[in-house]
């Protein structure tokens, strides 16, 4: 019974340790994902590309069907 503690015990470490290490670069490659997509949506109008979309599904709180340009020319403006 206790090396099953002790595993679970190692293995919570480890976990927190690369929740440490990988969430820096998770917010790194936010933020850079973020300024592509901004570019791309810049140079062209809908229908965009699914990953695109999907990303303006999760900044506008929209499903992807209900996006309109409208919405897409607001997010222009507030950027």
């Amino acid at each position: 019974m206790g090396a099953r503690r002790i595993r679970r015990e190692q293995r919570r470490q480890d976990m927190a340790e690369s929740r440490r290490t990988n969430g820096m670069l998770k917010m790194k490659e936010r933020i850079r994902r973020h300024k592509r997509m901004l570019a791309i949506i810049e140079k062209g109008q809908l229908p965009f590309t699914p990953p695109v979309m999907s990303w303006l599904s999760a900044t506008l709180n929209k499903p992807a069907r209900q996006i309109v340009q409208a919405d897409v020319d607001q997010l222009r403006k507030q950027r």
